[in-house]
């Protein structure tokens, strides 16, 4: 089968299309038939060995498929690593149907980049009805996502960043009340002007550095700032515990594979209600481009440098 390799670790030039083996289904495995393969910020540090839990090599990236099972079921589903290919192996337990009239791409903008904004807004942050929200990246895939739910959730007021004008017109498309340019001098000051004058209650940051580090100074008492990603790949400044306490402030973590260790199946609650708000005309996917496989070095490339919008895809059976 097709699929895309890599054998050493790297920028997108490390990502080679070549011919592997059919995977094999051990018990219990699914075997999809691939029809689009997410691609997502994590593959970038993942294919750079910067990833949270270190990869080892040869490697087929790619964490989240969508395609058929052998029975003919249409799936969305999490894997470790392959998804990069024409066919994958999948656990049942990470797996969910997708319904009609969802398309695949829509699917995969939900498992991972919709599942980490429900569980921000759910888990970390724990959005009261009424309580202002920052979402950084407010165009891109996880960001899109995370202004229209934080609205369906009752938010008083979504302030998106983004970096060019017609990033910031897709967010207020999508229904935030004010955007900021991420390239804002002073982001403290400017968080704080676009809340009506107001500290901000909550926090939704993947970027790092400075914008990091004047978010949370932007923050209102017992304001929370979640932190789930560093696209810049630069370290914010060491938080002082001191200053938290001095500020009633809560800095939280998220990495979205721990959310399917947490009782109650939280990863298939929040599919099944982002897949209702999307029959219900209330959540959209915005789908930033799809590539065929032979083109991933470019999908990569594109990611890195910001410079898209919503959920890229790959596709295997181009």
């Amino acid at each position: 089968m097709r699929a895309i390799q890599i054998t050493e670790f790297g920028g997108p030039e490390v990502l080679n299309l070549t011919e592997l083996p059919e995977p094999e289904p051990g018990p219990g495995d699914l075997l999809v038939e691939v029809e689009r393969a997410g691609v997502n910020y994590a593959d970038t540090h993942r294919v750079e060995d910067t990833y949270l839990s270190s990869s080892g090599l040869p490697l087929v990236p790619g964490s989240e498929v969508a395609g058929r099972t052998s029975d003919g079921r249409r799936v969305v589903a999490m894997v470790d690593s392959g998804g990069y290919a024409e066919r994958a192996l999948a656990s049942p337990h990470t797996a969910y149907d997708i319904p009609e009239g969802v398309d695949a791409s829509t699917a995969l903008a939900l498992l991972i980049q919709g599942a980490t904004a429900w569980v921000l807004l759910r888990h970390n942050v724990h959005l009261a009805e009424g309580e202002s929200v920052v979402v950084h990246a407010g165009a891109g895939g996880v960001g899109s996502l995370a202004v229209q739910l934080a609205k369906a959730f009752g938010a008083g007021r979504v302030v998106a960043t983004a970096g060019s004008e017609d990033k910031r017109e897709l967010a207020l498309e999508l229904g935030a009340d004010a955007v900021v340019d991420s390239r804002a001098d002073d982001m403290t000051a400017a968080l704080v002007e676009a809340n009506e004058g107001r500290r901000v209650d909550t926090v939704l940051d993947m970027t790092g550095g400075r914008v990091t580090d004047e978010s949370l100074h932007a923050l209102a008492p017992f304001g929370r700032l979640a932190f789930y990603g560093m696209a810049s790949r630069e370290a914010p400044k060491p938080i002082q515990l001191p200053n938290l306490m001095r500020h009633s402030a809560t800095v939280s973590g998220m990495w979205l594979p721990h959310a399917f260790q947490l009782p109650g199946n939280v990863v298939g609650r929040a599919m099944a209600e982002m897949f209702d708000l999307v029959r219900t005309g209330r959540l959209r996917a915005v789908l930033g481009g799809d590539y065929p496989l032979d083109r991933a070095r470019a999908a990569h490339e594109d990611l890195r440098s910001r410079a898209t919008q919503g959920k890229l895809t790959l596709d295997p059976t181009a």
